[in-house]
């Protein structure tokens, strides 16, 4: 199992990340992205700080991969291009943005703008329109599968138009608490509870492996 979205104390998660990948490992992950929130102002601070945990672990670790990033978050359309550009210079290896999901009033436009920027990930896009879909498609920006409740809730149309049009998805837990962590058989349901099938939870894996190779 591959995770490339989750938060530590550097925003608004509860674990430190040293016990955030302790607890991923002890549970089966292969790989795990640190992303915490960022709208600009903490960006010079959060990145260096990850990059710097993620080695270290790294270096130790044999059998979980930590990888640096970020979650570009409620940043006004206009600047997500300039903070996902800023984010890879500082180090990111996965950009994700915080997409239009139905339970935050995340800004109309986030979705397009975060895809015109091609950044890594689209994170809950919520009610993602045909158009943007297509974007993303060409843009090879994946949209997620989240495991993340409210952000949930709109997995099946998420799934249903990626499928139909072609994009790219991969399923990411959000996780901010312990009890945010899955494993392999709880994302393997959550795949099949979005109307997507084990095949498709397979090719999810796949491009989060492609994505941190």
């Amino acid at each position: 199992m591959i995770d490339l979205h989750s938060h530590t104390i550097y925003s608004d998660g509860e674990l430190i990340p040293a016990e955030l990948v302790r607890r991923a490992q002890s549970i089966g992950l292969k790989a795990i992205a640190i992303t915490d929130h960022d709208d600009g102002s903490n960006m010079d601070f959060i990145i260096p700080k990850i990059v710097s945990i993620a080695l270290e672990l790294n270096y130790i670790l044999k059998n979980i991969k930590v990888i640096p990033g970020i979650e570009i978050t409620h940043v006004p359309p206009q600047l997500i291009k300039d903070k996902v550009l800023k984010a890879r210079k500082l180090g990111a290896k996965i950009v994700a943005v915080h997409g239009e999901t139905i339970v935050e009033p995340v800004a109309i436009g986030t979705n397009k703008a975060a895809i015109e920027a091609q950044a890594d990930i689209l994170a809950h896009p919520g009610l993602i329109t045909e158009e943007d879909a297509i974007l993303a498609k060409e843009k090879n920006v994946m949209l997620e599968i989240t495991a993340r409740a409210g952000h949930s809730l709109t997995n099946g149309h998420v799934a249903r138009l990626a499928k139909q049009i072609g994009a790219k998805i991969i399923i990411n837990t959000d996780t901010h608490s312990p009890e945010n962590l899955i494993n392999i058989e709880t994302a393997k349901k959550i795949t099949l509870g979005a109307g997507l099938s084990e095949q498709d939870f397979k090719t999810m894996q796949k491009n989060a492996y492609n994505l941190i190779s």
